[in-house]
């Protein structure tokens, strides 16, 4: 059995401590003395002075099929509506190798900023089918052993002539080929009651959990997310609403009546700052915040995760497939607190994708991530490169930075 000693890290409570981890199991943390008073014996000791250890980052909110793809379309207006409309026109054109070799580099990406854990929504519908599903399904078997991968059938719309019912076969080709999670995302939809009850129905036969993309608009007269509440009142499957932008657009007291709701059907949230600060608000009229009501969600007691969405593809030409660029949107756009922000991309992202809990407590998963900075305040605002991160109690990433020139002398 590997034991290992991670030496000198501070915790987020700016304590600074000694951890043991035992296999995949954090066993001890013991205030650090110098000499650290934990056996030293047969340890492999990692000295992580000048670091701050967490608990590793989950991504619950990705799209790998798409990443990567933004130099491929060009000409779309901006909204939600014109990326789509301009992905399905480059839609068929990525092979396997393509969506392979582009969710491979997208992973590397976020396992070295500290994501262990990934869940990914999947194109599955009459444009593509399963192919996605499947060259997904390959990268989370050839992944295996540095990520927890998890892949959502996000499908597509029915074709000209087809209802929901027909094509909910779809959904169950993209889950028999691998995929874990139910999705869509039904809310804009000609009838999206329907949509979305048709949709769930498969979840509750499969026995597998949902996470539909729900209200991604400012548009106050769209919100599915209390028909959703109810359908998870009615199931034993866990449930996701991700984005959930015009629950942010409501007024105060039907925003509470609706997130009480959502508490009480155990619906979690994930607000999905970058994409939809991007995408949404458009239009010519007053600027809107494309954002979730989270403060709402949070104060009747609702679970609120944060994720990256959209990276450099059309519904998102940036970003960086790191959750602490998340974590920033979500302090900065957001209006949360850095340590409540820290949690939605850390220990709320584990929860929503319903992993047991990771981190520097005894007991925990030894999935871990240590970031070169001087407390949790800095490693969120300045997101360090240089991180060591752990998955299972293994070293999976370690970035190491040089600095050179005169520069970094000075007053040093």
């Amino acid at each position: 059995m590997t034991v290992q000693l991670l030496r000198g890290g501070r915790l987020a409570s700016g304590e600074v401590v000694d951890v043991r981890v035992d296999a995949d199991t954090v066993t001890a943390v013991v205030p650090a003395d110098g000499g650290s008073g934990l056996d030293r014996a047969g340890a492999a000791v990692t000295d992580l002075t000048g670091y701050v250890l967490c608990g590793a980052f989950a991504e619950p909110h990705t799209h790998l099929d798409k990443v990567f793809t933004a130099d491929r379309v060009t000409g779309h207006d901006g909204t939600l509506r014109g990326a789509m409309e301009r992905y399905a026109t480059v839609l068929g054109e990525a092979s396997d190798a393509d969506v392979r070799a582009r969710a491979h580099r997208a992973l590397r990406l976020l396992v070295g900023h500290g994501a262990t854990a990934v869940r990914s929504h999947v194109g599955c519908g009459r444009l593509l089918g399963v192919r996605a599903v499947e060259s997904l399904v390959r990268v989370r078997s050839e992944a295996a052993d540095v990520v927890d991968l998890q892949l959502v059938a996000h499908v597509g719309p029915p074709g000209v002539g087809e209802s929901w019912r027909s094509h909910r076969a779809r959904l169950h080709d993209a889950l028999d080929a691998g995929a874990d999670v139910v999705g869509g995302n039904p809310s804009i939809e000609p009838d999206p009651v329907a949509a979305m009850e048709e949709c769930f129905a498969v979840a509750v036969e499969r026995g597998r959990p949902v996470d539909f993309h729900v209200d991604e608009t400012t548009e106050p007269a769209v919100l599915t997310l209390r028909h959703l509440a109810r359908l998870a009142r009615q199931a034993d499957v866990p449930v996701t609403a991700s984005h959930c932008v015009s629950l942010g657009q409501q007024d105060p007291a039907l925003a509470a009546d609706v997130a009480a709701e959502v508490a009480e059907a155990g619906v979690q949230v994930v607000a999905l700052p970058a994409t939809n600060l991007y995408l949404q608000g458009r239009g010519g009229g007053p600027s809107t915040r494309g954002l979730t009501a989270i403060d709402t969600l949070r104060a009747a007691g609702v679970r609120c995760a944060a994720g990256g969405d959209n990276v450099r593809d059309p519904f998102n030409p940036a970003g960086r497939l790191d959750p602490l660029e998340t974590a920033a949107l979500v302090v900065t756009a957001g209006h949360q607190a850095p340590r409540d922000a820290w949690h939605m991309v850390g220990r709320d992202a584990r929860a929503v994708l319903g992993l047991p809990a990771a981190g520097p407590r005894v007991g925990d998963r030894a999935d871990l991530v240590a970031v070169r900075a001087d407390s949790l305040e800095d490693a969120l605002a300045l997101a360090p490169a240089e991180r060591i991160v752990w998955r299972a109690g293994r070293v999976v990433s370690r970035i190491a930075v040089t600095r050179r020139g005169p520069v970094h002398e000075v007053g040093a």
